[in-house]
């Protein structure tokens, strides 16, 4: 069923056996298409359908669920969105859509740990096949994202491995850089600068940029390769709430 509690969705004789997915897409038509694409494969049940992300994070919470076919307009805008699924439901494999391929989407996305990425247009016959390979475990990837892969994990081993000039970090951000080596959340680092979460997550795109990472855990890996925070004394930190008050 749906959110909302209508259209409660026909279960076959083997249900038991089928793989779960939930439909989360902003369009309607693309949903009822998609339903009705599964409504004739025995080993496919439609449990839920979704229009946003927060109805998505609902509907994992409530529905079992094996494979998630994602709208990828749903994610523009949301730096944490798949981490943040993946967190919510680790046994949901996550397929996006997306109207146009890129090189650097492409990889964000099975970097943050998307099974398959799909062009908007895919057949049914390929989407099916697609929900049926990623269930079972693989990941399905076209030969030019592969290569797409390959190449960005190249680039940075090359990138951890090269020397290079160390780019001019001021103290604010020096101070969120140690707040996310030390693990801390936006909203924590947010509190202990002095901040809000905003302007943390702006902080952070100009970071990523600098060094040339593009997220939490690169930045991480590359402060303990290039010992980034040792290089600097702890005043050169900045300023934080606890520094403040003592």
């Amino acid at each position: 069923m749906n959110l909302n509690g209508k259209d409660q969705e026909p279960q076959s004789a083997h249900a038991d056996d089928a793989i779960r997915v939930i439909l989360a897409d902003s369009q309607a038509i693309y949903r009822v298409g998609m339903r009705k694409v599964f409504a004739i494969e025995d080993d496919i049940r439609v449990v839920a359908q979704a229009e946003s992300l927060p109805n998505l994070h609902a509907a994992l919470q409530r529905f079992p669920t094996d494979v998630v076919v994602l709208e990828g307009q749903l994610l523009a805008g949301t730096v944490d969105a798949v981490p943040e699924l993946v967190r919510r439901a680790p046994d949901a494999k996550l397929i996006v859509q997306v109207t146009e391929t890129s090189e650097r989407n492409t990889v964000e996305l099975y970097r943050r740990g998307v099974r398959g990425v799909v062009p908007r247009a895919i057949s049914p016959d390929l989407l099916i096949k697609c929900i049926r390979k990623i269930a079972a475990g693989e990941t399905w990837i076209d030969n030019q994202s592969v290569s797409w892969v390959i190449e960005a994990y190249r680039a940075q081993a090359h990138s951890l491995t090269s020397p290079r000039t160390q780019p001019k970090l001021s103290p604010k951000e020096l101070s969120i850089i140690s707040c996310i080596s030390r693990g801390m959340r936006n909203k924590e680092i947010a509190f202990q600068v002095g901040t809000t979460e905003q302007v943390i997550k702006n902080y952070l795109r100009k970071i990523y940029d600098k060094l040339g990472v593009s997220d939490r855990l690169e930045l991480a890996l590359y402060c303990m390769h290039h010992q980034l925070l040792k290089q600097y004394p702890p005043e050169a930190l900045g300023p934080t709430r606890n520094s403040e008050k003592q």
